[in-house]
């Protein structure tokens, strides 16, 4: 019998087990079904899902419906936007629910929310990209509108990991959420109910490109007592961190049509001052275990009213310290002394009578004390702000007595007793009569290091005066490295760029000894030959940029400035920064055993920097002008085998490369003119010139002559033509034309006119013959040369053999004249005309009969010889 009874309960046990493992196949279609359901009754968006799931064994004996990467993307007036998405979205309900028929929903007990991202929109007229819900046609009778697939009879819901933006496009204003936990336990299917809730998130605030809020921690542990029919949240057993300073809450929050009314008070649980210290991010306040405090500090606070779009409710809101003081255990120095006295105040309920007051902030370093005060008003039409700091600190007892991160040691004397009264319309419209500033402040002595700079920067002693429409930069000098640099002038509009993103103006005046602009830019570590593919993938992400918030003039003076190769000696000029671009004027330096001038812009407003540069050379030393300046030896890198000086104009404009502001060859486009002075070409240095020297046996490169020499270069899209121009080697002219690419590739011809007795032996020999006179008519005869390839293997070719031939029926045609000149002296030998000393016939009538008949048989004559060369020809 007990056998019996085994065998019955295990095939029970066996029929539940098979049951909860063919369920998942039975009902996956039908809640599949109800899921698209429920999105095409309530969702005006595209939305799409992996997959539907359905588990008996993960919650037994509950049901898991999971919907795997889920995403809502909008239509119209957001089209393409991806409003939601969620890794997972689990649905928690009793097993019971998944036999329910048609007409009636299942209830949904629990939510798990898990790796989701939220994108919120409210674009410039107003509309709210989450605006998808399908509005209910009052027409459907009820019995259609209580057709829905699911229904809420929530105990738990929990959101693990959700990243939300919130973007207002019309007020310039961005929140996020990220890293957010949270979970409720409750009936939420009660009217009154208290629902136990956990919360932590960063929160992160930014309005009009200021961030107010950079990723505060905040957590919240609260049982909130929920009064469902009324909309009331109240505030029971709560405690709440704000990074590490805990608050407690009391009241309750009660939602309106318009708005919300607030009844609320908080206050710090205790008055220990560590609380203030909480306030502060643990990335900068460091670890708080083991610190030392004494005093107190106190947060207190009351917000009731109502929140609409006209009012907010009234505040009182206040932060004291008094004689306070922290030490950290690791550290030798306190900050002690520290009085705190800010308030946040609003009486009417109407925004812009909101105030802060910070009566008192003020602390001691060692014998060092500072103190500060400010009261701003008006806060929402026209801020009003009344400041006032004064006193030293001595930064190297900063470090000494909070945990600084600096990769050297902080150092120098800051001393400030500055004032300022301002209104922010006076800003905004730049009425800087309004601004009353006053005070200085001085910094000396003060070492500054970070990992993006090559040397440590000691900035000897800067000082500043601020006046009602300027601030004046009385003295500025500095030293990093062999780098030394002194500075004064004044900046302009510093309030507007402070508070209202508004262009920063200024004038200033640089000096310096020695500029070496490897002190300032650190080298890439990565930038090796082997590396160099990566580094530039790299840095292409980060492109430099000319700050478009900077709009000054800076005049510049320096003896020598060293930027990478190139040393340059007596550097002066000008450079305006404006609208995100650079244009040096009237700029000169003593560069390559000459001196040049140079002015242009530079651009980088757009994606591509852009560039256009003139440059003014005179003397310039021929082979490091060409070597050492990388654009000017892809341009003409023949010129690096000459010696000698140059003089000459550069026009050129192209696009830069974003990572370093470096030209990008192929776009350069502009032309070259100048002439060549006491110019001689090393052929052995260049395989160009060495290939030429050895298939042109007539020319040697040692003798061409460059003296004085103009040249123009036109180049454009990646080539380089050199407009046509005459050089010669001692008896040799010689016309180049042609052009070559950046890529090196070669494209010249070159017109020789060569005296004949240099084309070989043969030719000379033949023009020996000839007498004296007659070599003479062959002292220019045409070649043609051209050159292809590359300069590291180009190709000579000449059209020799057509010059030969050529000149060989030239010397034939000379000796033909030459026989028949011949045979008239001998006819009229012949004839009998007398001659006088000069062989002219004496007796004119016989002189002119002689000379007619000899005419006659000349030509005769002619025509045999040309009979002769045409039966030759024919043979």
């Amino acid at each position: 019998m007990n056998k019996k009874v085994l065998k019955w309960i295990g095939g029970v046990v066996l029929g539940l087990f098979l049951v909860l493992m063919l369920a998942p196949i039975l009902f996956k279609g039908k809640i599949q079904d109800l899921v698209l359901k429920a999105i095409n009754d309530n969702l005006n968006a595209n939305v799409t899902f992996e997959k539907v799931d359905l588990s008996l064994l993960r919650n037994f004996p509950k049901a898991t419906v999971i919907i795997k990467d889920i995403a809502v993307v909008n239509k119209e007036p957001f089209v393409g936007d991806t409003l939601f998405y969620a890794n997972n979205i689990k649905l928690k309900m009793s097993v019971m629910e998944l036999f329910n028929g048609e007409k009636k929903p299942m209830n949904i007990e629990g939510i798990l929310l898990e790796n989701a991202k939220a994108n919120i929109i409210v674009n410039e007229q107003g509309v709210t990209n989450y605006d998808i819900a399908i509005k209910d046609d009052d027409e459907k009778d009820d019995e259609e509108k209580e057709d829905k697939p699911f229904s809420l009879a929530l105990k738990h819901y929990q959101v693990n990991n959700l990243n939300l933006s919130y973007k207002d496009l019309g007020s310039k204003m961005m929140f996020n959420i990220d890293e957010l936990y949270h979970q409720g336990t409750g009936n939420l299917a009660a009217d009154v109910l208290d629902l136990d809730t956990e919360s932590k998130a960063k929160i992160s605030f930014e309005k009009d490109g200021s961030k107010l809020l950079n990723g505060v921690n905040l957590s919240l542990k609260a049982i909130i007592g929920m009064d469902m029919a009324n909309q009331v949240y109240s505030f029971k057993k709560n405690k709440a961190l704000i990074n590490q300073l805990p608050l407690e809450f009391d009241g309750s929050i009660k939602l309106l049509e318009n708005g919300q009314q607030y009844d609320l008070t908080f206050a710090t649980p205790d008055s220990d001052f560590k609380n203030f210290l909480g306030l502060v991010p643990e990335a900068y306040a460091g670890n708080l275990k083991g610190i030392t405090t004494t005093g107190d500090f106190k947060i207190t606070g009351k917000v009731k009213g109502e929140m609409t779009d006209v009012k907010v409710p009234t505040m009182d809101i206040k932060m004291n310290a008094t004689n306070a003081s922290f030490k950290y255990p690791d550290l030798p120095m306190a900050v002690q002394n520290i009085m705190l006295d800010v308030n946040v105040m609003n009486t009417t309920g109407l925004m812009k009578d909101m105030y802060v007051d910070i009566n008192k902030l003020s602390f001691k370093i060692a014998q060092d004390v500072f103190n500060a005060k400010a009261n701003i008003k008006n806060i929402s039409e026209n801020a009003l702000v009344d400041a006032n700091f004064n006193g030293v600190i001595n930064l190297s007892n900063v470090a000494k007595a909070y945990p600084v991160k600096v990769d050297v040691p902080l150092s120098g004397i800051l001393k400030a007793n500055v004032s300022a009264n301002f209104d922010m319309n006076s800003i905004e419209k730049e009425q800087y009569q309004n601004i009353k500033n006053s005070g200085s402040a001085s910094l000396t002595g003060f070492n500054f290091s970070t990992e993006a700079m090559a040397k440590p920067m000691l900035i000897q002693e800067a000082a500043l005066t601020f006046n009602t429409s300027n601030v004046t930069l009385n003295k500025l000098s500095l030293k990093t490295g062999s780098t030394d640099l002194a500075a004064d002038g004044r900046l302009d509009n510093l309030y507007g760029f402070l508070f209202n993103k508004q262009t920063l103006k200024g004038n200033f005046n640089l000096k310096s000894n020695n500029f070496l602009l490897a002190d300032l830019l650190k080298e890439d570590a990565t930038k090796t030959e082997d590396k160099k593919e990566e580094a530039s993938t790299a840095k292409a992400s980060e492109p430099l940029k000319i700050p478009g918030f900077l709009e000054c003039t800076i005049n510049a003076n320096a003896n020598t400035v060293v930027y990478d190769n190139l040393t340059l000696k007596n550097v002066k000029g000008k450079l305006i920064i404006k609208d995100e671009a650079a244009r040096l004027e009237n700029m000169s330096t003593n560069v390559f055993g000459g001196a040049m001038a140079f002015g242009g812009n530079v651009s980088t407003k757009e994606a591509i920097p852009t560039f256009n540069m003139n440059l003014g050379m005179q003397s310039l030393d021929i082979k490091q002008t060409f070597t050492e300046l990388g654009f000017l030896k892809a341009i003409a890198p023949i010129a690096g085998v000459m010696t000698g000086k140059i003089n000459a104009t550069v026009d050129m404009s192209g696009k830069l490369k974003a990572a370093d502001l470096s030209p990008e060859l192929n776009t350069l486009s502009g032309d070259i003119k100048g002439d060549l002075s006491n110019a001689v070409i090393s052929a052995q240095n260049s395989k160009l010139l060495s290939s030429l020297d050895g298939a042109l046996s007539f020319i040697d490169m040692k003798n061409i002559d460059l003296s004085n020499k103009k040249m123009y270069i036109v180049f454009n899209n990646g080539r380089v033509q050199f407009k046509p121009f005459d050089i010669k080697s001692k008896d040799i002219a010689v016309t180049v034309s042609g052009e070559h690419g950046f890529d090196q590739s070669l494209n010249y011809s070159l017109d020789f006119k060569v005296p004949a007795k240099l084309l070989g032996s043969d030719v000379a020999n033949a023009l020996a013959l000839l007498g004296p006179k007659s070599s003479d008519k062959f002292d220019a005869i045409p070649v043609k040369v051209g050159v292809t390839g590359n300069f590291a293997n180009p190709k000579v070719s000449a059209n020799m053999a057509e010059v030969v031939k050529n000149l060989t029926n030239q010397i034939v045609d000379e000796q033909k004249n030459q026989l028949v000149d011949k045979g008239k002296d001998a006819l009229i030998d012949l004839l009998g005309g007398k001659k006088d000393k000069t062989g002219e016939t004496t007796d004119p009538a016989k002189k002119n009969e002689t000379e007619e008949t000899v005419n006659k048989i000349s030509e005769g004559l002619k025509g045999l010889f040309g009979k002769k060369k045409k039966e030759e020809e024919a043979q």
